[in-house]
């Protein structure tokens, strides 16, 4: 989970996933819907060095949370994360990479991304087909064109690959300057090509204040897990 953000564009008295979401920060909604998932080994957050909110954030989960320290970018978050892995697991067991401020994700969604991902080299990516209608702008703001978006999915995590190969792909990218948005970007640049699975358009990223309004609206309609 990468979780070393500054979240710039929240404005807010702290990063974005530590903001109140009900009587718990945005990461620990998060972290709690991971540690519900059947077979999860455990939870690695890659956070900041001088956070100073982590710690309370981090408690009282049915899952092993272990800290590591973030990096300047996403990608090299995740690959610290990574590194950590390889000590304690298989280049071929699963690993997942959930954003820490996405606390509406369903745990169902969450085992069948990752069963889709079993066996599967290239891994698999939770996602929703894009429903709007897309324009791309032209010079001033002006609609250049109508894009088909038949053939468009909107990008969520988790994301699930095979161990090794994520870790090899993240370095490749990072090795070469490149920065990635997703760890599916970095599974393109080496050749693979990620399963879409089809999630709950619920899968909320919070990014802005107002995002916090819809969050609460998605957990109150969520039911009991069995």
């Amino acid at each position: 989970m990468p979780a070393a953000g500054l979240g710039r564009r929240f404005a807010g008295d702290r990063p974005k996933q530590y903001a109140a979401l009900g009587d718990r920060p945005v990461i620990a909604h998060a972290i709690s819907k991971l540690a519900a998932v059947r077979g999860l080994a455990g939870i690695v957050a890659a956070v900041a060095p001088a956070d100073p909110w982590w710690k309370e954030a981090a408690e009282g989960f049915d899952a092993p949370v272990v800290r590591v320290d973030g990096g300047a970018e996403r990608l090299h978050s995740v690959a610290n994360a990574l590194e950590y892995l390889r000590s304690v697991a298989a280049d071929d067991d699963l690993v997942m990479v959930h954003d820490a401020v996405r606390p509406c994700v369903v745990v169902a969604d969450i085992e069948r991304v990752v069963a889709a991902a079993r066996g599967r080299t290239h891994g698999a990516v939770l996602a929703v087909p894009v429903c709007d209608t897309l324009k791309r702008a032209g010079p001033e703001g002006s609609i250049a064109d109508t894009v088909d978006r038949s053939r468009l999915w909107r990008a969520f995590t988790p994301q699930v690959f095979p161990l090794g190969r994520l870790r090899a792909a993240l370095g490749s990218v990072i090795e070469s300057g490149r920065v990635v948005t997703d760890e599916a970007q970095a599974m393109e640049h080496a050749g693979a090509r990620p399963l879409l699975v089809e999630g709950s358009p619920g899968n909320v990223k919070i990014t802005c204040p107002e995002d916090l309004a819809l969050a609460r609206a998605v957990l109150a309609t969520e039911e009991p897990r069995p």
